[in-house]
């Protein structure tokens, strides 16, 4: 089964899960005008660039994989 990790595409990590785009709204990653985030770059590049702590923001997305969609 597919997993997020660090090297995981964003627009990638939007596909790999239904709800992964209410995890990014937690943290501020809606896409808004507002927000610059990059669909291209990977998830670390993201946490690194909003100072999100990486590890957290992982458990939050793969916890996702462990309901049903």
């Amino acid at each position: 089964m597919p997993r997020f990790d660090a090297q995981t595409i964003v627009r990638d990590a939007l596909s790999l899960h239904p709800s992964a785009r209410w995890v990014f709204a937690a943290y501020h990653l809606s896409g808004c005008r507002g927000c610059e985030r990059s669909d291209h770059e990977t998830l670390a590049e993201l946490a690194d660039g909003y100072r999100i702590p990486l590890e957290r923001f992982l458990a939050d997305l793969n916890s996702l994989l462990e309901r049903p969609a």
